[in-house]
């Protein structure tokens, strides 16, 4: 009943707050481990969340090598920071969205 629904919340909303001390680990071991669909979804959605600043240090990298001028580097660079932000941004809303749900 309501313990189940409270661990459901907590553990879902760990999904996304862990970007902030385990990356994309707990996401993907909370997928792995449990039965519950719920939290699953939450889960995979903060897993590909957490991935997303990866995959742009792999357009930073493309960006340093391929870009002819310095400028082109710092706007790598800055799309770069603004993505982490708005993806640390959008895992506290979703994880604060998860706790406050009924």
């Amino acid at each position: 009943g309501a313990v189940l629904l409270e661990t459901r919340k907590l553990i879902s909303a760990l999904c996304y707050f862990s970007i902030f001390f385990a990356g994309f680990i707990i996401p993907i071991v909370i997928y792995f481990i449990t039965d519950d669909p719920e939290v699953k979804h939450h889960a995979k959605a903060a897993f590909v969340s957490h991935i997303l600043p990866f995959a742009s240090l792999l357009f930073l990298l493309i960006a340093v090598f391929t870009l002819p001028t310095f400028s082109g580097f710092i706007i790598a660079l800055v799309l770069c920071g603004v993505l982490y932000a708005a993806v640390t941004i959008y895992n506290v809303i979703q994880g604060i969205r998860v706790l406050v749900s009924r």
